[in-house]
């Protein structure tokens, strides 16, 4: 039997699958009934939603005044948030001192976009800055010292000191937890189980009771006068918990890299650290970005339980904020307030981590 093949004249229209906006709206949200019904009833729900939050947050808001008495409108009184906006923001840090802080956040910013930005060509000197001149620099502007007053860390709260606590946590944990995965996996019985011990202890337990034995059980078991400041218990126990979880995400990044990549290696003399540094690691972190970054937000999301020790993160200072008696009922704006703040930083990372994803050719381009 013949097999008649037809072909489609230039000038017919092409079919609707492929015009443009009117042919992936029909493939992707109105295919049939059943899905053109539910993306109706979908974007119904969200107008309702989305109207709701526009109203309450901007039309109906209030924005001018000093105290709870301005807030005369129907909808969010953002009163509350501007009073106590540099509390929220700097804690119970000395409002002349202020500005140390926003000098350091000044030179972050500088340091971080000349490592992660394309424009600078030249990486070694803002990594050297950044992760070896820059921690110093904060050090002395943010206790004091050098002619700076000393500022306790007992005064330190609100967003700077949850940006304190998520990033020295982050930046012991990355590398803490690589060694650990390693130490995880060595030929060394004695390596290999004091590493597993560690994790698996560390896992076992939630990070809030963590907490609490570093703010309260460890001076138990330090010699008699040695004490260490309640902050750094604080960064200790969140910085070898997000260790633990860290570790496992690395293990599972090296346990993708393939037998042939490190049989290749000793066949050309390399040793194990330049195996690991050279070949295998680069390989298995960039497998592992997604999970180190879902670590990181989990991480900043969970400074929040700083409180059980009595430390203010940003959570708590506005927390403190709704109990006092000339903003009584506002609640609501605070809670909306420090939601948008910890979703523009998780947001950050998690669009971060696709760029670095799509820019190293790590999996498929989204």
């Amino acid at each position: 039997m013949a097999i008649v093949k037809t072909e489609r004249h230039p000038e017919m229209p092409p079919p609707v699958s492929q015009t443009g906006v009117i042919g992936w709206l029909h493939e992707n949200l109105f295919p049939n009934w059943v899905n053109a019904i539910l993306t109706v009833v979908s974007l119904y729900v969200a107008w309702l939603g989305v109207s709701w939050l526009v109203s309450y947050a901007i039309i109906n808001a209030n924005f001018v005044g000093e105290t709870k008495a301005d807030c005369t409108g129907s909808g969010a009184c953002w009163v509350f948030i501007k009073a106590r906006f540099g509390q929220n923001m700097y804690g119970f840090y000395p409002e002349p001192e202020r500005w140390r802080i926003n000098v350091a956040y000044l030179l972050g910013a500088i340091g971080l976009f000349g490592v992660l930005s394309d424009w600078v060509k030249s990486k070694k000197w803002p990594t050297v800055f950044l992760f070896g001149i820059y921690p110093v620099i904060c050090y002395f502007l943010f206790y004091g010292g050098l002619g700076l007053e000393v500022v306790e860390t007992s005064q330190w709260g609100g967003l700077f000191l949850t940006l304190v606590l998520a990033i020295v946590s982050i930046i012991v944990a990355l590398p803490l937890g690589i060694i650990l995965a390693l130490g995880r996996r060595s030929q060394m019985p004695v390596i290999s189980m004091i590493c597993v011990g560690f994790i698996e202890l560390i896992r076992s337990v939630p990070l809030i009771t963590v907490l609490f034995m570093s703010s309260v059980m460890l001076p138990l078991f330090l010699p008699e006068g040695v004490n260490f400041d309640k902050l750094v218990r604080a960064l200790v126990g969140m910085s070898l918990f997000s260790a633990a979880y860290m570790a496992e995400v690395v293990r599972g990044g090296l346990q993708a890299i393939p037998k042939g990549q490190v049989e290749a290696a000793n066949s050309l003399g390399l040793g194990f650290w330049q195996t690991m540094g050279l070949i295998v690691l680069p390989q298995a972190l960039k497998i592992s970005i997604p999970s180190i970054v879902n670590t990181f937000i989990g991480l900043f999301k969970d400074t929040t339980l700083v409180l059980v020790i009595g430390l203010l993160d940003l959570l708590s200072v506005v927390k403190s904020g709704t109990t006092d008696k000339n903003w009584l009922g506002l609640a609501t704006e605070g809670y909306v307030f420090v939601a948008a703040i910890f979703w523009v930083f998780c947001f950050s990372m998690s669009r971060y981590s696709v760029w670095l994803e799509n820019k190293l050719h790590t999996g498929h381009k989204r």
